[in-house]
């Protein structure tokens, strides 16, 4: 169970063109019932920046047009906007039955401001569409909702609330869209507390306004400007719009939030994204969100009344217009329309570089039309940089619930190791503690490299797993490691549930090197978090005094149980080349490195065990470092 850097995956495991995929894979459709078109004027509004024309509906015959364009290929609709509800009833009960006609619609949601909704609305759907998903944009509380106003600039929060009262009334649920804005920093628990509060709501998704790149207002049309445009217009200013937050500002915010996701028990009831994303991708299992997965642009597509097919409706309009929906006869026509797109090309461009990244499993590569918006800017590391922390920190909480969120361990990165299991790792903890436990004789077989494992050959095999009461403890242990394990094991009493001492494999052809690494399997989540600072504490010392060839990274993964199916969470050590230093020149110097890290991990723990770990406690944007 040896480190090993996952090899490139192409680029298609990423970013999945609609070409690629089979007809049982799913797409999105994004239905612009009445394109901007709103009855509110929210000053942070991404649709109608667009200034496209507005007024039409979408009709019954479109909705019947693409069931059949997608006659083999499962869809998802979103009703969307403007609002959605301005279509009025008599043709949203049309299109629902529309969708409701379609055997390949699997599912129908409806992106609402809210206000319109009332029993009468709420019979059309019980009628039409029963099973329809309803999701209310609400910022939070009154002062987080403050950029939702009317036309004429009042807010628009005291009728969103008489919704959400209603929906619970009916029985009904519904999801929230948040915006995260400067309106919340800081009020993670008032701003959860307060959605959650409400009994309809099941789901909260946090949204960051990413918008620091806006420098001018909407355009109004007619000769009167409303209030509303007026409040944007002193919103923006020479560094960009008030509602705008950086990266690392949404980053700390979902974290807040999560911790008390976590804490205060709505975890039980109430979903919280991107959150429940990243830890799905962190056990292995696909997201929902485009964000999170493979299925991005091409499996997102975006329907105007005036028949523009579109990619996803974040991407910038109308660079991401396909094709009229009365010109396709057939799903291969938008695929080759994408494929011949500048600004999707431009895209999966972007995503190349997540190839080599040790996120990509669970990061997903994020969202293009995010991610375009920054390389414009010259800042497309800032939006990884939060996407990497977001990761560190929901990984931390499952494994560290006892630490703080606003003080991560900028050393203890989410290093996830492919693959990292064990036979039966409740009785491989059981034998560790018990020395009379019984212990069969291990396999121990060397290559001709120094690899030590059941059949003694090169690269990764099984190897027996033993304990420091296994009378082959020290002959199962590759030399060039040892000094790590002992200190670790026998120094501060931790289990070591792997290691390797490093193989250069010099004359193997193909062969990729290895490095040292060492795996640490805490008992419980106390040992975890003692653990985990100590060896912060241990890696800050040795880093002053290691070759400059070799450095210390720390990671915290899982090792799974191949009898039981159960996780573990892991901390694990590794000794790798420092950028720019090639494997001959790290291992010629490995040895050295070797007693540097052993004497740091000798020195005595710090006088109290739950001293924190040697990071600075500024996460702020400015404090340097990667958070």
């Amino acid at each position: 169970m040896h480190l090993t850097h996952t090899p490139p995956t192409d680029l298609e495991s990423l970013y999945s063109p609609l070409s690629s995929t089979g007809q049982d894979t799913a797409a999105s459709v994004i239905l612009k019932l009445r394109g901007e078109t709103c009855d509110i004027d929210c000053l942070y509004c991404f649709e109608k920046r667009k200034e496209s024309p507005g007024g039409a509906r979408i009709g019954a015959a479109q909705v019947h047009r693409l069931g059949s364009i997608f006659s083999g290929r499962p869809l998802n609709v979103e009703l969307h906007g403007g609002e959605p509800l301005t279509a009025g009833r008599t043709r949203i009960a049309e299109i629902l039955d529309a969708l409701a006609a379609q055997p390949n619609v699997i599912g129908v949601s409806l992106q609402t401001n809210g206000l319109r909704l009332d029993d009468t609305w709420l019979d059309l759907f019980d009628r039409h569409y029963p099973d329809l998903e309803i999701g209310i944009s609400l910022d939070g509380d009154a002062l987080g909702n403050s950029w939702r106003v009317g036309y004429d600039g009042n807010p628009t929060y005291p009728r969103v609330i008489e919704t959400l009262s209603l929906l619970g009334r009916r029985g009904r649920r519904a999801g929230v869209v948040c915006a995260v804005t400067p309106y919340v920093l800081g009020r993670a628990s008032e701003v959860l507390d307060h959605l959650t509060s409400f009994p309809a709501v099941t789901a909260v998704s946090l949204v960051p306004c990413f918008d620091a790149a806006v420098s001018r207002s909407t355009t109004a049309v007619g000769t009167r400007t409303p209030a509303s445009r007026a409040l944007q217009r002193r919103a923006i200013g020479p560094t960009g719009p008030a509602w705008a937050v950086t990266p690392q500002q949404y980053a700390g915010f979902v974290l807040e939030t999560a911790r008390h996701w976590v804490a205060s028990g709505a975890f039980r009831h109430v979903g919280l994204d991107p959150v429940v994303s990243v830890i799905r991708r962190l056990k292995g299992l696909r997201s929902r969100s485009c964000h999170f997965s493979d299925l991005k642009c091409d499996h997102v597509l975006t329907l105007y009344p005036d028949d523009r097919l579109g990619s996803c409706d974040e991407l910038p309009w109308p660079q991401a217009g396909l094709i009229s929906l009365s010109d396709v006869r057939a799903e291969a026509q938008i695929a080759t329309a994408q494929a011949g797109s500048p600004l999707l090309e431009r895209a999966r461009s972007l995503v190349t570089k997540c190839l080599t990244c040790d996120y990509r499993d669970t990061c997903g590569a994020g969202c293009p039309a995010v991610r375009l918006r920054f390389a414009a800017a010259g800042e497309e590391d800032a939006y990884c940089d939060h996407r990497m922390r977001l990761i560190d920190g929901i990984a931390a909480l499952l494994t560290e619930p006892n630490q703080p969120p606003d003080v991560p361990c900028s050393r203890l990165l989410h290093r996830p190791i492919h693959p990292n299991d064990m036979h039966h790792v409740a009785a491989f903890l059981a034998r560790w503690n018990d020395p009379t436990a019984p212990r069969p004789p291990a396999r121990l077989q060397v290559s001709a490299y120094g690899n030590i494992n059941t059949v003694g050959l090169p690269g990764k095999h099984e190897a027996d797993d033993l304990d420091p009461h296994h009378p082959q403890w020290h002959e199962g242990i590759e030399p060039g490691v040892r000094p790590i394990v002992d200190a670790l094991t026998a120094g501060w009493g931790t289990v070591t549930y792997d290691s390797c001492q490093g193989h250069a494999y010099d004359g193997l052809p193909g062969a990729e090197p290895r490095y040292l690494s060492v795996g640490v399997l805490p008992r419980d989540r106390d040992e975890y978090t003692r653990t985990a600072s100590r060896l912060c504490r241990a890696t800050a010392r040795a880093e002053t005094a290691l070759p400059g060839t070799c450095s210390l990274l720390l990671g915290h993964a899982e090792l799974t149980c191949r009898t039981t199916g159960r996780t573990y969470p892991t901390l694990d050590l590794h000794l790798v080349p420092s950028p720019g230093t090639t494997p001959a020149a790290y291992f010629r110097n490995l040895d050295t490195a070797v007693r540097v890290l052993a004497d740091a991990l000798a020195e005595p723990p710090a006088t109290t065990p739950t001293s924190p770990c040697a990071c600075p406690t500024d996460t702020s944007p400015t404090a340097g470092g990667r958070q």
